[in-house]
């Protein structure tokens, strides 16, 4: 089979096995088997199953992933989040658009902490929506911010995506961590801007709290909150992240120390049953499971992808793309984002890798730079439908009145302002060149 007919196959199976509502992980091993047999020949199986657990299971990096994992269900179920929500409410209180900049800073704090996109976007949906609908925030505003920063989770460090993509690339997990921290601010600080501009013009679409619940909460009162809820989540984040910046530990063991501060925190605040951390347990491991299973998965299907002749093919196609690199890389960042409509970051990460960090090396662009623009632009595969996952978690914990149709209308700003965002990386490289070049180069 030739390699324009093997590309046809093998992307047209798996369009086809998602539509048909099947596991990404089971689609991407079963297209490969099928197009082993039609393209390179069975005879490919062997060096497939030796990469796998070769370069793939033994790779050291990827313990981290269970590590972080860990960490975020301990913060999640240690119960801290609402506490710090309620905290930064009425500290935004004041504010026109206070409980939505509220949604973002908590999100922020949470992508920090968590890296879990889908208990973020649950847990803020559960908290925020009803509160910020029942105070006569607009529908989708109040829906497309916790989507939106829910989403910031995969790109604020520590974040199991950044791990992921560091171990598919030359770059450091430290200095992935590093050139994501500043664009993963911009984007969360562009949110929040967003949502003042829009309420200062619009006062309706986001009214503040009123006075006199604000005046049941003294000021030593509020000052204690921030104290006692906002305080240890930031101390988790300077833990793990001052660790790996300052060289104390590497990405491994960084996540280690976050599992650790992450267990402490639900000792203090969590239930401290036993059924509860079983629990946790558990659903870190179907997590870590279900990222495995995709990371295998997509190994094979790039890799008879790969001996077929289709990343050659399709590396040629790329490279005479008009407008020269700038059209190259732009046509990049446009195949991920409309990857991003059909698959999650783990497949496309796994898949788009392999073809293009070698072009981007050979024009002589920094990996670091395009990675972390990757990074960026994946904030979209949750948003965008039809298969974005942040449109079917909030759905899930949606009240009455909360239409897909509202979800999919309130994405539409946010995903316009992470483009923006893209193009603000683009004319300014130094926003993520800068801190990784101070701190670890």
């Amino acid at each position: 089979m030739s390699p324009l007919m093997l590309t046809l196959l093998m992307f047209g199976g798996l369009l086809i096995g998602l539509f048909m509502g099947h596991p990404l992980a089971f689609v991407l091993g079963g297209v490969a088997v099928v197009g082993a047999y039609f393209g390179p020949g069975p005879e490919v199986f062997g060096s497939i199953i030796a990469n796998i657990f070769g370069s793939t299971m033994d790779n050291y990096i990827l313990v981290a992933i269970p590590l972080f994992i860990l960490m975020a269900r301990f913060l999640n179920d240690s119960g801290v989040t609402e506490r710090m929500f309620e905290a930064m409410r009425l500290l935004f209180g004041r504010v026109r658009g206070g409980l939505a900049l509220t949604v973002v800073v908590v999100s922020v704090l949470l992508a920090a902490t968590t890296g879990i996109v889908g208990a973020s976007i649950a847990v803020m949906g559960m908290i925020a929506l009803a509160p910020m609908l029942k105070y006569g925030y607009n529908k989708q505003l109040s829906a497309g911010v916790i989507m939106a920063s829910g989403s910031l989770g995969i790109l604020i460090p520590p974040s199991i995506m950044l791990v992921l993509m560091a171990s598919y690339s030359p770059v450091s997990v430290g200095e992935l961590f590093a050139g994501a921290l500043i664009p993963g601010l911009i984007l969360g600080a562009l949110y929040g801007l967003y949502v003042l501009v829009l309420c200062w013009f619009r006062p309706e679409m986001g009214p503040p709290v009123e006075a006199e619940e604000r005046a049941e909460t003294s000021v030593g009162q509020l000052v204690w909150m921030l104290v006692k809820y906002v305080a240890p989540p930031m101390a988790l984040i300077l833990g793990v992240l001052g660790a790996l910046f300052l060289g104390i530990a590497t990405a491994t063991e960084a996540s280690a120390i976050g599992a650790l501060l992450a267990f402490v925190l639900f000792l203090i605040f969590g239930d401290r049953s036993v059924r509860t951390v079983f629990n946790t347990f558990i659903e870190a491991s179907k997590t870590t499971t279900m990222v495995m299973f995709v990371i295998v998965g997509a190994t094979a299907f790039t890799g008879v992808f790969s001996r077929g002749g289709g990343m050659e093919f399709v590396q040629n196609v790329m490279m005479a793309a008009p407008g020269g690199e700038i059209g190259i890389l732009v046509l990049m960042l446009f195949l991920v984002f409309i990857l991003g409509m059909f698959l999650d970051w783990t497949g496309i990460v796994l898949l788009s890798f392999p073809v293009m960090l070698p072009i981007v090396d050979s024009m002589g662009y920094d990996l670091l730079w395009f990675v972390v623009m990757n990074a960026v632009i994946l904030q979209t595969s949750f948003l965008t439908p039809p298969f974005g996952y942040a449109l079917f978690y909030l759905k899930g914990v949606a009240p009455e009145g909360v239409e897909t149709l509202d979800l999919y209308k309130a994405v539409i700003p946010f995903c316009a302002i992470i483009v923006f965002t893209c193009v603000l990386l683009a004319i300014f490289p130094g926003l993520i060149m800068g801190l990784p070049e101070m701190l670890l180069r």
